[in-house]
């Protein structure tokens, strides 16, 4: 049995593919469509999900960090690359890989200038932030005259997308703040397309306000965790396109006797005695702390088995008593069952934590034949 037979990060194509496609149905036939893929792919394998993207055809990529872009670009992705907070020291990076950095103010947008002067380079493509509530980044509306004067008399970039983001939009409690979020974006980036003499892409959907605002599509949308299987209504249960699975190591039958399991002996053996699985999971795999003391149950051979005693760095141990199962089983840390969210909601966290908590060493294993 090879290393790589233990643990896996197992990424489903059909799985993809339907939600790619759910996705798309929501859109006008017009709309493009822009796919976020930074985090290494909210930690799923950045460089094998933009290959499927660019298969699939969505017309955008967005990644954080120009670093990230660089590592799609040197792997054959030929798709535009939107980079989310681009900073100023890297603007020579996004030049030479042709990536397309986000301008949430002045000074950003002067120090890209700099090094686009010093070049001899026009009409290089950038994307304005607005700021219409998140107050993260982006220009305020106060802030908007100072930059039309400033790009009336700026050859060296052209705009080629205006954008700001969504708060609260998987929240029907805060609607009210959306759709003044939605009203401001409108009226800003209308401002923007009259002071350049030309409109560019308007976009400020995410994955939840894809599904509950679809009115508002403006010319694009982002796509983000919704693609990687979760959806902001309850009613839609899109497919889980990442399973983590690992192997049993070893297999112990122990008595009451035998006391305790694991770090700091937080698990104690019953009266009646346990079957235990160690597996090769831990916290340096993404595995939290506090799922373990049996928090958390993971699937064994179509049976869940809690945790017992803590969390290691690279194993956990399972309770795996009255479950038929020997050394080599697969166990199913989430996936189908349990799901992303369940462990979510026990470590009082979102989805995105759990899947960007899975680090490099997990290999990825794409999986291009649905599951039974």
């Amino acid at each position: 049995m090879g290393e790589n037979d233990f643990s896996r990060l197992e990424l489903s194509l059909p799985a993809f593919r339907e939600n790619y496609r759910y996705f798309r149905s929501l859109l006008e036939p017009g709309t493009r469509l822009l796919v976020l893929v930074k985090a290494n792919a909210y930690g799923l394998g950045a460089v094998e999900f933009a290959t499927m993207l660019q298969n699939e055809g969505a017309d955008y990529l967005a990644v954080a960090l120009p670093i990230e872009g660089v590592e799609l670009r040197r792997n054959g992705i030929t798709l535009p690359i939107l980079v989310l907070t681009a900073g100023t020291d890297f603007f020579e990076q996004c030049v030479d890989y042709r990536l397309e950095p986000s301008i949430p103010n002045l000074y950003t947008l002067k120090a890209l200038v700099a090094v686009l002067e010093r070049r001899g380079i026009r009409d290089f493509p950038i994307h304005i932030k607005l700021d219409t509530g998140m107050h993260r980044l982006g220009f305020m509306t106060d802030e908007l005259p100072g930059l039309f004067a400033y790009l009336k008399t700026c050859p060296h970039v052209k705009v080629k997308s205006t954008f700001s983001h969504l708060a609260v939009s998987e929240d029907p409690s805060q609607d009210s703040f959306t759709m003044g979020q939605i009203k401001m974006f409108s009226e800003n980036s209308a401002a923007l397309g009259k002071a350049l003499g030309y409109m560019p892409l308007r976009h400020i959907l995410n994955s939840a306000g894809i599904e509950r605002f679809p009115q508002y599509q403006f010319d694009m949308v982002r796509l983000g965790i919704g693609i990687y299987g979760i959806s902001a209504l309850p009613s839609v249960q899109l497919a889980p396109v990442a399973s983590l699975k690992v192997k049993i190591l070893q297999i112990k039958h122990l008595k009451e006797s035998d006391g305790t399991i694991g770090y700091g002996r937080w698990g104690k053996i019953p009266h009646e005695g346990a079957t235990i699985a160690t597996i090769p999971c831990g916290y340096a795999d993404g595995l939290d702390r506090r799922l373990g003391r049996g928090r958390a149950s993971f699937s064994v051979n179509g049976h869940r088995a809690p945790t017992i005693g803590n969390i290691c760095m690279d194993m956990c141990m399972l309770d795996v008593s009255g479950i038929d199962c020997a050394a080599g089983d697969t166990v199913t840390i989430f996936g189908k069952d349990p799901t992303i969210t369940e462990l979510a909601d026990i470590l009082d966290t979102i989805p995105y934590e759990i899947l960007t908590s899975v680090p490099r060493r997990i290999e990825r294993i794409i999986v291009r034949k649905p599951s039974l």
